[in-house]
């Protein structure tokens, strides 16, 4: 009863399928929720169950503390999951998401590792210059600045940060997940995964260089590959159908 409690508390499905062939869940980017895929089960196989991890402190679950280590997130993460292992999982994380994908799948096996818009942590510090994603230790930035922050990387409406009242509401989310992001380090020495590693990213998104997002080869003893589309780091939201055409596509979706 305990880890059904967990799951349900963590994963969202907004399709649920009865007998899934495969499981892809999906990690949000900072200060997102499950809202960002609540329109993919429709465009995938009728037999790919789509699971959305719910972070605490914003949507349906605003009302919870954020959290702002990796850790307690990758572990609440991973206890939710373990009932699933019924069926194979492919994890896919976009920019924050990525990194706990990643960390997850450290802790537990999973068919299919697939990335989007962020480099391996290996490379963290290759990001743009002042990036708020670099993780370099030089302190929080002002509410000010982590909106320039935001917006520059895009994925909200600015005039959202307009309204003293909503900007309010979705700041704290945001901060603890920047907070989570630079204070994350990978293990010294991370094992390397043996699935295989897929990587998304925008041409325009000065976060992602190729060589960077090549990186992610280093990752696993798997097969790598890198998808590359239009846009800038939500790239995903403009491409969205064709990014899900890839995501079908791919073998450890496509087949059993």
């Amino acid at each position: 009863m305990i880890a059904a409690q967990q799951t349900s508390i963590w994963l969202r499905k907004y399709r649920p399928v009865e007998q899934p062939r495969v499981r892809l869940v999906c990690f949000a980017h900072a200060g997102g929720g499950p809202s960002a895929f609540r329109t993919w089960p429709a465009s995938l196989p009728s037999d790919v169950e789509v699971l959305v991890v719910r972070y605490p402190g914003r949507q349906d679950r605003v009302t919870e503390p954020c959290l702002d280590r990796m850790e307690p997130m990758v572990e609440a993460v991973t206890e939710a999951l373990a009932p699933l292992r019924d069926r194979p999982l492919v994890l896919f994380g976009h920019s924050m998401g990525a990194w706990i994908a990643y960390e997850v799948a450290q802790r537990m096996p999973v068919r299919a590792l697939l990335v989007s818009a962020q480099v391996p942590p290996s490379r963290r510090n290759s990001a743009r210059p002042g990036s708020a994603r670099r993780g370099d230790g030089s302190g929080e930035l002002s509410d000010e600045a982590l909106i320039e922050e935001v917006k520059r990387l895009g994925g909200y409406d600015a005039q959202l940060f307009e309204d003293p009242e909503l900007r309010d509401l979705v700041l704290p989310s945001i901060r603890a997940d920047f907070t989570l992001v630079r204070n994350y380090r990978a293990g010294r020495q991370p094992s390397l995964l043996g699935c295989p590693v897929r990587a998304f990213y925008g041409e325009d998104d000065a976060d992602t260089r190729a060589d960077d997002v090549d990186a992610w080869a280093e990752a696993s003893t798997g097969p790598f590959t890198a998808h590359r589309f239009p846009g800038g780091h939500f790239y995903l939201a403009d491409h969205e159908a064709a990014l899900l055409r890839e995501l079908s596509s791919l073998p450890e979706v496509s087949c059993a």
